[in-house]
């Protein structure tokens, strides 16, 4: 490390912003094959002309655009990835979007401890929700079938993924084994969403969805299988313990639980992913934390479930599975 690498670090945030303005003013949909004039896109987006100009130079400095003649053209990869005309198209970038506003709160929070979005997911609008639900099914489609493969489900005739967003999961799970009765568990205002998606991705009547507050409500029983992915980080010890003992009691006999998420080495700081995500939550909620594997296991443990183990990913996710015998 030295000062060039530490002002290339520091300065950093100037290209995700021109990346993610121009993501959200929805510039790469607004570009012509044929090639588009900075004023024709300035006028379709009523932005200012020659900031409008500038923003695209940039672009085409970063390599997300190009320019012939006073007109601008997608390359391949921005038109495949950052053009709502395409099917690759990366609609999950606006939930990054809108991270940006609570990181940028991150020096006050570090002073207050207080989080600059503790808002529960059940009461955000929709202009915030759907996008986050849109993120989470982007990445866990493409991680799925790597993270499922190794989860041995023979026995297994039912699952119920808690808060299960988009149903992402419930969808590779059958893809997996097609005879399982698989269940989606999440807030009022998700399970529409949740519906969406299944129907969309073609599984319409064969996930089950059920509405409730985790938090609040006790889990549908009956299952053999209960996965929690990405939700452990999102509350307090205390909510987690309490999540915990309903998915035992949500589960069969020899039942199992799967908790996916960012675990932590004993002093929080491995695996780096995870020291950075703890620093998301940190901004974005009230008391949501990466665990270490020692206090996830004693979650478990105090639940009462057995033979407790962990299987760590490269990506630095890990899943941490236990039995209800």
């Amino acid at each position: 490390m030295n000062p060039l690498t530490i002002r290339e670090t520091a300065a950093l945030f100037q290209k995700s912003r021109i990346l993610l303005s121009s993501f959200e003013l929805d510039i790469f949909t607004n570009i012509d094959e044929s090639g588009t004039l900075s004023s024709q896109i300035a006028d379709r987006l009523h932005l200012d002309v020659h900031a409008c100009e500038r923003l695209l130079n940039a672009l085409v400095s970063l390599g997300f655009l190009s320019k012939q003649n006073n007109l601008f053209y997608n390359t391949t990869e921005s038109f495949t990835f950052l053009s709502k005309k395409s099917p690759g198209y990366l609609g999950g970038l606006m939930h990054t979007n809108h991270l940006w506003n609570t990181w940028s709160n991150l020096t006050k929070v570090i002073k207050t401890g207080t989080s600059a979005n503790p808002s529960e997911i059940n009461v955000r609008g929709e202009d915030w929700l759907f996008p986050f639900i849109n993120a989470m099914h982007d990445r866990a489609k493409k991680q799925a079938p790597e993270q499922l493969a190794s989860i041995d489900l023979s026995g297994v005739k039912s699952t119920l993924d808690v808060g299960g967003g988009s149903g992402a999961y419930s969808m590779e799970f059958i893809s997996i084994k097609p005879a399982i009765e698989a269940a989606v568990f999440d807030l009022p205002n998700v399970i529409p969403i949740t519906e969406q998606f299944i129907e969309k991705e073609g599984f319409s009547n064969r996930i089950k969805t059920y509405t409730g507050d985790y938090t609040k409500d006790d889990l549908p029983e009956g299952f053999d299988l209960v996965f929690l992915s990405a939700i452990i980080h999102s509350n307090s010890l205390e909510i987690n313990g309490d999540l915990i003992r309903k998915c035992f009691r949500s589960l069969n006999k020899d039942g199992r639980i799967i908790i996916q998420d960012w675990i932590m080495n004993n002093d929080r700081t491995q695996p780096t992913s995870g020291a950075i995500f703890a620093i998301n939550m940190l901004v974005g909620t009230e008391a949501g934390d990466c665990y270490t594997e020692k206090e996830v296991t004693e979650l478990l443990d105090a639940a009462g479930f057995k033979n407790i183990s962990r299987l760590m990913f490269e990506s630095g996710l890990s899943q941490m599975v236990a039995h209800k015998l």
